[in-house]
């Protein structure tokens, strides 16, 4: 099975370079509104945080804010060794 360009598995992330993630105030389309994916999980982070949810956002800041409650909250975070 192939592995899309850009994915985790090419050849930089033997040197430690995470070429999946990139920033989102590099993104072209960072400027347009959040996706309905995203709304519905900062929805979610935003209950468990108990923090108010922010729906006008677009989705460089979407992506940002995720962030932010994942590490409010706990969740997506990779588990330690």
């Amino acid at each position: 099975m192939r592995r899309a360009t850009g994915v985790s598995g090419g050849a930089n992330e033997a040197s430690g370079v995470d070429n999946t993630r990139k920033d989102p105030e590099l993104w072209k389309t960072g400027d347009e509104p959040m996706t309905g994916a995203q709304a519905s999980y900062l929805q979610t982070l935003s209950q468990e945080a108990g923090v108010a949810f922010e729906e006008n956002l677009t989705k460089a800041e979407a992506s940002k804010r995720i962030d932010e409650l994942q590490a409010k909250t706990g969740r997506g975070q990779k588990p330690q060794d």
